[in-house]
């Protein structure tokens, strides 16, 4: 299959690696040129070791990648964002915004396909691949073409309603913004700090949980379907499975690549999964009536760190246009 992968991040060079492993006619494209030229070959690492190969997206380059690649896309084609944070919503009027008017249909879910990161400029490292991504498709009535040809590259992709449903999956902003804004302190004193090992105590599980409980119940609320993947089941050795499986949280911290810098301004936990998931997130409760204290305590937070408010400023259903819709309103416009 062909796919093009755009963004110069962890999960791209990660897909540009591993599906071009697996046979798939993959380009990677960046707008740094520069590191661009530099990724014609990648490294792949991973449990079964580290080999060459020749040749995703965060939510705040999504509005300027659609502007670029609108005028290349055409009938037929599949746009999949993992995760999405409703880009798949966002991006599609973005490129009929711009004049193109191509049936194309845009997918999203709910984490990246791998946890992985980059070892230098041109190695990805992969601790471990995800068995159940649930994924939604807008519009949703081009579902059973867009998840066929996705499922050719990733096989473990388990359907959801809407692009709606597939945002409320999106496990970035439940995940992080716990994690860097209550160790906040050290992430700021040390040079390298991990936020999945020293950094996930009980009293921040207890808040990922709460948080977590009222996206949860946001879905309930708007009728979406369990399974709601609770991220608790993340850190679970039986159970449910999670989206990368079981017992691989131990993995990823015994791998020691989450131990890194994040700048509380700079990094994607903060502008993805604050400044664009958090806020979203925030926004859809109070709009579907689901009380969300602890959402937004930490949207607060995230906005002090950032100097604005970024409930008035991040990604929002006000700020899409979109609250003045009754829930059935909305749902209706995503099929």
């Amino acid at each position: 299959m062909r796919i093009a992968v755009i963004g110069g991040g962890n999960g791209a060079y990660a897909a540009a690696a591993d599906l071009t492993e697996r046979g798939h006619e993959v380009r990677l494209w960046r707008r740094d040129a520069q590191a661009l030229a530099a990724s014609k070959t990648l490294s792949l690492k991973d449990a079964d070791g580290e080999r060459r190969v020749c040749m995703p997206d965060p939510a705040f380059t999504q509005l300027d990648n659609a502007r670029r690649v609108a005028p290349n896309l055409a009938d037929g084609q599949v746009v999949f964002f993992a995760p999405g944070t409703f880009g798949s919503y966002i991006v599609a009027q973005a490129v009929r915004d711009s004049g193109n008017r191509a049936d194309v249909a845009y997918a999203e879910t709910g984490t990246l396909p791998w946890l992985t990161r980059k070892h230098g400029p041109t190695t990805a490292a992969i601790t471990a691949r995800a068995t159940r991504l649930p994924t939604g498709v807008y519009p949703a009535r081009h579902a059973d073409r867009a998840l066929g040809v996705i499922r050719r590259a990733f096989a473990g992709i388990e359907p959801v309603e809407d692009a709606l449903s597939a945002a409320l999956m999106n496990a970035g902003p439940i995940l992080h913004p716990p994690l860097i804004l209550m160790n906040a302190g050290p992430l700021e004193h040390f040079e390298r700090w991990d936020i999945h090992k020293e950094g996930t105590q009980p009293a921040i599980r207890r808040v990922t949980d709460a948080l977590d409980a009222e996206r949860v119940t946001a879905r309930q609320k708007l009728g979406y379907r369990a399974p709601h993947f609770p991220l608790a089941d993340h850190y679970r050795t039986d159970g449910d499975e999670w989206m990368y499986g079981r017992r691989v949280h131990k993995k990823l911290t015994d791998s020691q690549d989450w131990r890194e810098h994040i700048s509380l301004t700079e990094h994607r936990y903060m502008r993805e999964d604050v400044e664009h998931g958090l806020a979203f997130l925030v926004s859809v409760c109070e709009w579907a009536g689901v009380p969300c204290p602890v959402a937004r305590g930490l949207l607060a937070l995230g906005s002090a760190v950032f100097g604005r408010d970024l409930r008035m400023a991040g990604r929002t259903l006000e700020s899409l246009g979109l609250a003045s819709l009754t829930p059935a309103q909305l749902k209706e416009r995503l099929v």
